[in-house]
């Protein structure tokens, strides 16, 4: 760290620690002064934290300081949970995170059953899926996709980081009746902190395939209402 500008290194910590949500690379290069370099001192807080109680992490698009993987089960505070999510919206958000962007009638096929407006409202108002688009096909449907917010939430830097099939399997989570030869990737429950409490409360983009899909329009007052219904 010895070539790093000191000043800059502690200007984008303080921004960093600052925030309440992972901090993208065009935030920090307008707070940071001209001829910062970001990536160096990126580089330098990673290293600086990566044996300490919190860690400098990748989070979706952001950067954020977050607790140490290995130490999160000593600071877990147990307590009574009043509500959980429901069976239908875990499986809602798993088919989701899988086979985004998909729309609300693909993920009634892969359950094989139908879906009620609220298991999707419960997963939106929890920040944790978001309308991507409209698929360009008969009806125009909105698909959905996972968040930012859903990748902070399970602790992970990207949706590659998702379990795959085998480790689904190996932990039981992954439905071994014949329909799963048709639904490859399918999963059911992801673990539920005891911040899962409420009912109202999923990587990269450039990775995901959208040729498909019309942005929404952002003057259509009544997307999101329609996109529920559809």
């Amino acid at each position: 760290m010895s070539d790093i500008d000191g000043h800059h290194l502690r200007l984008l910590e303080a921004l960093i620690f600052a925030s309440s949500d992972p901090v993208p690379l065009s935030i920090m290069a307008d707070r940071l002064p001209d001829g910062a370099d970001l990536e160096a001192l990126i580089e330098a807080l990673r290293d600086h934290y990566a044996e300490r109680g919190v860690n400098f992490q990748k989070i979706g698009k952001g950067w954020a300081f977050r607790t140490a993987h290995d130490l999160a089960q000593q600071l877990t505070v147990e307590r009574k949970a009043t509500r959980k999510l429901s069976r239908a919206a875990v499986e809602t958000l798993s088919i989701v995170a899988y086979h985004q962007p998909v729309t609300r009638a693909e993920v009634e096929e892969i359950r094989g059953v139908g879906l009620s407006k609220g298991t999707m409202d419960v997963l939106f108002e929890a920040g944790w899926i978001r309308p991507r688009g409209r698929r360009r096909t008969p009806g125009r449907p909105v698909t959905w996709g996972t968040t930012e917010e859903f990748l902070d939430h399970f602790a992970l830097e990207s949706l590659d980081d998702l379990p795959g099939q085998e480790d689904l399997k190996a932990a039981g989570l992954l439905d071994k009746r014949p329909a799963v030869q048709t639904l490859g990737t399918r999963a059911l429950p992801f673990p539920m902190s005891s911040n899962d409490d409420e009912e109202g409360a999923g990587e990269e983009d450039d990775e995901d395939d959208f040729s498909d899909i019309e942005p929404l329009d952002p003057d259509d007052g009544d997307q999101l209402a329609e996109a529920n219904s559809d």
